[in-house]
């Protein structure tokens, strides 16, 4: 297998400062799709034998230059050697179509991000884990499910792709009828954008301001991907997915059989975020008719909206996280 050769910025570009304790560098590997994914690796400084290790991503939409590099860098200054990765289709990685999302090949994104872990010399591969942020907290789930190699999970602040395509916000058309317009619609797009040989885009932030009379969470993530952490390559900044780049994830539940994860999870959330819903219930079907629950654990932040935990390192708990870690 080989990887593709990709171009990637050498300077760092990243919406939070560097750390002088971690040693960064550019790395890629390649998936079972032949999709080149390239990394940020970040390695404590004067670090020494084979070191525990964790795979970062998300949000969904994002790219390593945003909270998952942060995520990635402060857990590396904590002694582990990370990766914070883009997906396929996104960012510095490979894979055309661009901006393009599949809860299969999403998946595989992350286990090709533990096998290229397994092989690397620094990694102790018995002590490997991963975070997934927003989108890729349900998507982290779902690896957890099948990839018996990663032995510790931190789902943070989740969105489940699969619950929101279907149903709405909030489930809000979560209904036969609904679910059918929104096909009837997608599928009439799909045959004119074939037509017409390009794709449209949909999604993306909200301008800043954001209008009054818009949801605090619209503003919640324009404040974050419009301002304080706007990066070129995000989709969430710009002008964010094909119009149909997310559509198989209307009938494909990725979170089916986390009841069957038998490593540990930590699913962690603030009660003041819109997606709160998202990752209490998929905790609660987590531990449901579940034979392993002693090391499953919702934290809940008090007070927290859902960009909190991208940025505010006041609220997130990285704490936490490493004595989590260290345990596996």
């Amino acid at each position: 297998m080989k990887t593709a050769e990709l171009k990637m910025t050498q300077e760092w570009d990243k919406t939070f400062p560097k750390s002088e304790k971690v040693n960064h560098s550019k790395v890629s590997f390649i998936n079972r799709y032949g999709i080149t994914l390239t990394a940020d690796m970040y390695v404590p400084k004067n670090a020494e034998g084979k070191l525990p290790a964790i795979a970062v991503c998300g949000p969904f939409g994002a790219v390593k230059e945003q909270c998952s590099g942060l995520y990635a860098q402060t857990m590396a200054e904590r002694g582990f050697l990370t990766i914070a990765f883009d997906p396929s289709f996104t960012g510095e990685s490979g894979g055309l179509p661009r901006y393009m999302a599949s809860p299969d090949i999403n998946t595989e994104d992350f286990q090709a991000a533990v096998d290229f872990l397994s092989n690397c010399d620094k990694v102790n591969p018995d002590r490997i884990g991963i975070i997934g942020i927003c989108g890729w907290g349900g998507m982290a789930l779902n690896v957890a499910a099948l990839d018996t190699r990663i032995k510790a999970t931190v789902a943070s602040t989740m969105y489940d792709m699969t619950r929101v395509n279907a149903n709405g916000y909030f489930d809000s058309e979560d209904s036969e009828e609904k679910r059918y317009e929104k096909k009837s619609a997608l599928n009439k797009l799909r045959t004119e954008e074939y037509a017409k040989g390009e794709y449209s885009r949909g999604g993306g932030c909200v301008e800043l301001p954001v209008p009054d009379d818009m949801p605090f969470f619209v503003k919640d993530y324009s404040e974050y991907y419009k301002d304080r952490a706007y990066h070129e390559r995000s989709l969430n900044s710009n002008e964010g997915w094909n119009s149909i780049g997310c559509m198989s994830f209307m009938n494909q539940p990725i979170l089916k059989y986390t009841n069957e994860i038998r490593s540990s999870v930590l699913v962690i959330h603030g009660d003041k975020a819109h997606s709160f819903y998202f990752g209490k219930d998929a905790y609660e079907n987590m531990i449901k008719d579940s034979k392993y629950t002693d090391n499953k654990e919702l934290m809940v932040i008090e007070g927290a909206v859902h960009t909190d935990l991208y940025d505010n390192t006041d609220v997130i708990p990285f704490d936490k996280m490493e004595s989590f870690f260290n345990a596996m």
